[in-house]
């Protein structure tokens, strides 16, 4: 069974959020980052960074939560097959971890991104349901989840961009996301 590595209030719960959407059996793993588990010989040989999300599925390791994202996405999803399609996936991915949360969470470049970036998701939003279009997909976890947080974490209020407040709503309402969230606001 896949083994998610997290710690309280960690990008873990992005993980976790997928894993329930594509119904993956999974066990969660919580380390006690206060006390350093994170830090002990059998995490390192996990992830040798000491961070958190890690998964273990088998014998394979794998750390950084966008790209264990598109791994289960690939290997247990219905991933599109072309690679156009597994290249957009993989650009919103990489957008919520590379480009939205820094550029949002960072405070010295909040104002200048936020005034870059919601305009044109709130655009995209107003045009279509989830990133990709109609259907949900491992992007709408991936950049869902970072907008989700804003709200939560640094106060940001999205009503000049209704398109955005409709997507949040959307994914939100989700059953995994619910579960998922529900857990770790307990």
């Amino acid at each position: 069974m896949l083994k998610l590595y997290g710690g309280a209030r960690s990008r873990a719960s992005i993980v976790q959020w997928y894993l329930e959407e594509i119904g993956l059996p999974y066990e969660f793993v919580l380390l006690d980052m206060q006390v350093g588990a994170h830090l002990q010989p059998e995490f390192l040989a996990i992830n040798p960074m000491g961070k958190v999300p890690a998964i273990a599925d088998g014998n394979y390791h794998l750390w950084e939560s966008g790209a264990i994202l598109l791994y289960l996405a690939e290997k247990y999803s219905q991933t599109p097959t072309s690679p156009e399609q597994r290249g957009e996936i993989a650009q919103w991915v990489l957008f919520a971890n590379a480009t939205l949360g820094p550029g949002i969470f960072v405070e010295a470049s909040r104002e200048r991104e936020s005034a870059r970036l919601f305009p044109a998701l709130n655009q995209i939003f107003e045009q279509q349901p989830y990133l990709l279009g109609p259907e949900f997909s491992v992007a709408d976890v991936a950049v869902g989840s970072m907008l989700a947080y804003m709200p939560l974490m640094l106060k940001l209020d999205f009503s000049a961009y209704p398109g955005i407040v409709a997507y949040l709503q959307r994914v939100t309402e989700r059953p995994a996301y619910q579960k998922v969230m529900s857990a770790r606001a307990t």
